[in-house]
């Protein structure tokens, strides 16, 4: 492979007088680089090579100008690493190979005065390969040590695991950095150029990204006075432009902002302005990093409401928009059964009298919860997920659209609003909680703070602050959506921050589900439980643990975040059709302990959500994959898969529709399809039975019986006891076996096979008096006259079937 033309790869200021100029292939001449910064520029007051300690310590390793290589680990970030073997693996030692072998073994020394794990070889060429070679820290008790995602020679492979990567080119003889005699001035475009080559821009490093203000921001009306206040650090000019009439926005009052030394740019005016319409102006650098456009109506973050997606913003007074306490209580983490819904699903087809506007938002759907009728109420689930209700980039008002595309994290969603221009959604949705609070349901929203909807307002504000991206200016898309929200910058994690506390504190929400939260980060995702706690001590926080970049589930078991569980819903899938293992089942019902979850609560059990197709459609025995019109064994796997959910450990989870065998005909993205997602309640009359038996097992499941499935904290490790049946996984399962929490007893016996079968039990099991409580087709009355099984210890278990005992001593 011929070398790589030598030229500028990036360059990045680590102060506003300092920075670094990164090569793209090793610089081996004695003399220093030929590079120049572009016109105006202050002078070079020093410019060197970055010392090679500092480049190993992001790096992993480096190569010195004698040809040695060092591959080394910083004690002083691994302090737990200290008197542990480490070694070194990668492609050219076999990976888990080295472990334990003497020759690999780290050892400790001390480079540039710090403490480190040190391995070095004489001939960096042993390590130079095609293709380059990766390599990897990993103790002596198998513990892969995490490589920074943001290390400069990160690589995933096709597993999604990170490494670190050798790049023969590239090996600290390709940094240097340098002085200057005075600062910049962010608001400028820098560039910087080699041989006089063509100029690259100079960018902002990590200090800019921990630039923050405590100032309270956005449009902040009260008495006399409405004070205006927009965080944008490179901007070079901000404009406010205001109005009180729609219609004439050409003759819009506009005024200049003043900067402030916080970076916030802010002005006063001596009017309350509430009901007025405000949008901004942004002047800045445009480069690859910079989406500047002074002539783009930009819409405040921070705005309370917004008219669309487009904005304006609407200026609410601080009292217009205060609620009363409704009192209401959120249920404990482990007593919670949630159903995931989506606003518009809910109202649409509702069987009460509503106008069109209403079935499109938060009115309508008020008044269907308030129904006696209300579905989720008879259901009894105690907690309602709504999918998101942000500003969100829908183009019209009867646009169909799931949410997953915010353009505001304030704004309530203007389309779901009976009169978004005098933001009447404030109101409608602080009642709409308040109605799902008076029938005993929680309100968690689903939120999406890895990616932005267009138009991307916040990219006018600070494409760099904001976004993810490569070091040519690209936006990183792991998000799937087109960008990815760069949540670890200090004023990203504040507006995450303060739009969930007005979310709580505005409306009274209970807690929220995070969108594709991998992208955020665990150290983020920490800090914003820690924010959320101080506010709401009993806030819900549930991760969607993943992204296409990889998943964080088990680095979230030492945090108080709960997640979605895909290995459950992907296990129970093939489960309930005769797949899956005995272990597989074992550990599920027993909540995911420890890798998963280190706490009960910690994983949500679910096997249908929004995306994808429907449960039934999955699992239906129709050709198409159509589930519309199921057969009698699609009907019997659905009631084993309720019984199975229901009777897991963890916070079960359904889709609204679940219980009446809901169909999207096949189709497995829907997200535009309102006519697909819209619920038929009229289902629940074609599959009564169905819908009974998920009701049925909810209120089991809240029962004082139901106790034994609701945990908060671990069982004992003699709580359940499983029994299999010969060459099958069917299972016959004791909760509460050790009697460890008091006399009762449970017996839960599955078969998702075709076949009959009998589950052999002990003679301990079977002692005490058993009533069967349920089958796979209903629960039974303490009255009930039906004739029910009694637990012996050659169980039978008929195809497709499974039972509930309880025994009292």
């Amino acid at each position: 492979m011929p070398p790589r033309e030598k030229k500028i790869a990036m360059a990045w200021l680590e102060t506003p007088t300092r920075g670094v100029v990164e090569l793209s292939r090793d610089w081996r001449a004695r003399q220093i680089p030929p590079v120049t910064l572009g016109p105006k520029a202050p002078a070079f007051t020093t410019f060197t090579k970055v010392p090679d300690y500092l480049f190993g310590a992001e790096s992993g390793y480096f190569v010195n100008r004698k040809g040695e290589i060092f591959f080394f680990l910083a004690l002083s970030r691994y302090p737990e690493l200290e008197g542990e073997d480490v070694y070194l693996a990668g492609d050219f030692n076999g990976w888990q190979d080295a472990v334990g072998r003497t020759e690999w073994r780290l050892q400790p020394a001390h480079l540039a005065g710090s403490s480190v794990l040190l391995w070095s070889a004489r001939r960096a060429e042993r390590f130079y390969g095609s293709p380059n070679l990766r390599f990897k820290f990993v103790t002596g008790k198998h513990r892969w040590m995490e490589v920074p995602p943001h290390a400069p020679n990160a690589v995933r492979d096709e597993a999604g695991n990170i490494n670190y990567l050798i790049d023969p080119e590239r090996t600290g003889q390709h940094l240097f950095q340098f002085t200057l005699a005075a600062p910049l001035d962010l608001s400028e475009r820098w560039t910087v150029s080699l041989f006089d080559g063509e100029p690259v821009p100079l960018r902002p490093g990590d200090f800019f990204f921990k630039l923050y203000s405590e100032a309270r921001l956005g449009a902040l009306a009260r008495g006399t006075e409405t004070v205006f206040r927009l965080f944008a650090p490179r901007a070079k000019q901000v404009t406010l432009a205001v109005c009180d009439n729609l219609e004439r926005r050409d003759a819009a009052h506009t005024y200049l902002l003043r900067r402030r030394e916080d970076h916030v740019w802010e002005i006063t005016l001596a009017q309350n302005l509430h009901g007025w319409y405000y949008w901004y102006l942004v002047e800045g650098p445009n480069d690859a990093f910079g989406a500047f456009d002074a002539k783009q109506p930009i819409l405040d973050p921070y705005a309370m409401a917004a008219v669309d997606r487009e904005g304006p913003g609407i200026i609410l007074d601080a009292e217009w928009i205060s609620r009363p306490d409704d009192g209401f209580k959120t249920p404990s983490w482990h007593d919670l059964v949630i159903a995931e819904a989506h606003v518009r699903d809910l109202a649409e087809k509702a069987p009460t009298q509503l106008t069109p506007g209403e079935r499109r938002g938060f009115a309508g759907l008020a008044k269907w919860v308030e129904s006696p009728d209300f579905y989720l109420k008879h259901l009894g689930v105690n907690a309602v997920e709504l999918q998101p209700v942000h500003e969100f980039d829908n183009r019209t008002p009867e646009e169909y659209h799931w949410g997953y595309m915010t353009n505001n994290y304030f704004a309530v969603e203007s389309s779901y609003s009976l009169d978004p221009r005098s933001a009447s959604g404030v109101k409608e949705f602080q009642a709409l909680v308040q109605s799902f609070h008076r029938r005993g349901i929680a309100v968690l929203i689903d939120v999406v703070y890895n990616h932005v909807g267009e138009p991307a307002h916040l990219m006018g504000i600070d494409k760099l602050y904001y976004f993810e991206m490569d070091s040519a200016g690209r936006l990183s898309n792991w998000s799937g959506c087109g960008n990815d929200l760069r949540a670890r910058s200090a004023m990203a994690r504040r507006l995450i921050v303060d739009s969930l506390t007005h979310l709580i504190e505005v409306y009274g929400v209970d807690g929220f589900r995070f969108d594709l939260a991998e992208l955020l980060g665990v150290d983020v995702l920490r800090e914003i439980e820690a924010a959320l706690k101080r506010v709401k001590p009993d806030v819900i926080l549930i991760a969607e643990p993943w992204s296409f970049r990889g998943h964080i589930a088990g680095a979230l078991r030492d945090t108080g975040w709960a997640s979605w569980n895909d290995g459950y819903r992907n296990f129970l899938r093939d489960f309930v059709r005769g797949g899956g293992t005995r272990e597989g089942y074992e550990y599920y019902l027993k909540g995911s302990p420890w890798y998963f979850a280190k706490w009960p609560s910690q994983t949500v059990n679910y096997t249908e959500s929004h995306d994808d197709k429907t449960w039934i459609d999955i699992i239906t025995e129709n050709p198409d994959g159509n589930g519309f019109n199921p057969t009698a064994n699609d009907r019997r796997r659905t009631h084993l898969m309720a019984a199975v959910l229901f009777a897991s450990v963890g916070i079960p989870m359904i889709a609204a529709g679940q219980d009446f065998l809901r169909s999207k005909l096949g189709v497995n993205n829907t997200y535009l399809r309102g006519d697909l997602n819209a619920l038929d309640y009229r289902r629940i009359f074609r599959f009564p039975a169905t819908h009974a038996y998920f009701a049925d097992w909810i209120d089991f499941r809240l029962s004082d019986a139901g106790q034994l499935l609701r945990h908060f904290s671990r069982p004992s490790e003699g709580y359940f006891k499983f029994f299999f049946a010969q060459d099958s996984t069917a299972a016959a399962t004791v909760y509460n076996a050790d009697h460890s929490r008091g006399g009762m007893r449970m017996l839960f016996a599955v078969n998702p096979t075709l076949n009959e079968t009998v589950i052999g039990l002990d003679e301990a099991t079977v002692q005490g008096v058993w009533r069967q409580v349920a089958d796979h087709e209903h629960f039974f009355s303490a009255r009930s006259a039906e004739i029910m099984q009694p637990v012996e210890q050659a169980l039978y278990v008929p195809p497709l079937s499974c039972g509930v005992w309880l025994c009292l001593g």
